[in-house]
């Protein structure tokens, strides 16, 4: 008697656990393996299917900041990339050119944010020399393309003590040449910045726009900040 009052409730964990096990683990773009049943899992419609946990994991995959990998699940390879040391290269090998047009994201940066035509180096227009410029961080006009410099708004090794290690290269390298995480300033203030974040460093002007821009980068990379 005592079985057949339970029946019902074991056929429904039963059948619960069956539903659950039809839902794949999701990793996200920014390689955030998400379980059924969590926060961001409905939220996130762009995702490469695991049908474990740990196998999610072993693609390069992490959990969400607010939870914690068992060291069960925990891949070698990960372990590895959280030992080992910055460095520029974990982020690709200097400035990118995808479409493979001769203008790397350097000088991609220097057009587009340039507020006059910018003047090229030669015919090819491979190289930018002169255009106009103003500084986010100081609002300083510029107009001599080697005194400009591209800085990361999240410094490239923030990013790696922040969360980026965990990352494959592929999404390192366009983490670094992401035009939402690039702007033209003054070298001096570039250097003075350095690999701080805005706890360490704020511009002399437009402090909030450059706080607000920071955490933006923080958010679409899930960064721990």
């Amino acid at each position: 008697m005592l079985f057949l009052k339970l029946l019902p409730i074991i056929f429904f964990f039963c059948a619960s656990q069956l539903v659950l096990a039809d839902e794949p683990i999701k990793k996200s773009k920014s390689l955030i393996c998400h379980q059924p049943n969590t926060e961001f899992y409905s939220r996130t419609k762009n995702f490469t299917a695991f049908d474990t946990l740990q196998e999610c994991i072993s693609s390069g995959g992490r959990l969400p900041k607010s939870q914690t990998a068992s060291s069960a699940v925990k891949p070698q390879k990960s372990m590895k990339e959280n030992n080992s040391k910055y460095s520029r290269g974990q982020f690709g090998h200097g400035w990118d050119d995808v479409d493979r047009d001769c203008q790397n994201t350097r000088q991609e940066i220097l057009i587009s944010m340039s507020t006059n035509r910018v003047q090229y180096s030669d015919d090819k227009e491979c190289r930018v020399i002169s255009g106009r410029w103003i500084s986010m961080y100081s609002g300083k006009v510029l107009f001599d393309a080697s005194k400009v410099d591209i800085d990361h708004i999240v410094p490239l090794k923030w990013a790696w003590d922040h969360g980026a290690r965990f990352w494959d290269k592929q999404t390192r390298q366009k983490f670094a040449n992401d035009p939402i995480n690039l702007v033209a300033v003054e070298a001096s203030l570039n250097r003075s910045k350095g690999a701080k974040g805005p706890n360490e460093w704020l511009p002399p002007k437009n402090v909030e726009q450059y706080k607000l821009r920071f955490k933006r980068i923080v958010l679409k990379y899930d960064l721990n900040d």
